[in-house]
């Protein structure tokens, strides 16, 4: 996918979890995250994801090294899960 449609996906959102599909590994389910590089990231088309099982120690922590960084032509599809 492009930074567009990534990025038009997730703007119309507020802070969901979305399941992510791959074109070469399994889906994950996460959350996109704004950091200091969110800008400089997105026009490169990555994206800082935390892991569903980290977003309650991200949101009491605001540690952005909970993130991974994924590269977005690797995503074939975003899905809202809750």
């Amino acid at each position: 996918m492009t930074s567009e449609q990534i990025g038009s996906v997730i703007k119309k959102q507020n802070r969901p979890v979305f399941e992510i599909w791959f074109k070469s590994r399994s889906s994950i389910k996460g959350l996109f995250i704004q950091t200091t590089d969110y800008n400089e990231l997105k026009l490169k088309n990555f994206w800082r994801i935390v892991d569903e099982s980290r977003i309650a120690e991200y949101d009491k922590t605001g540690n952005k090294d909970l993130a991974r960084v994924f590269y977005g032509d690797g995503f074939t599809k975003l899905e809202i899960t809750g």
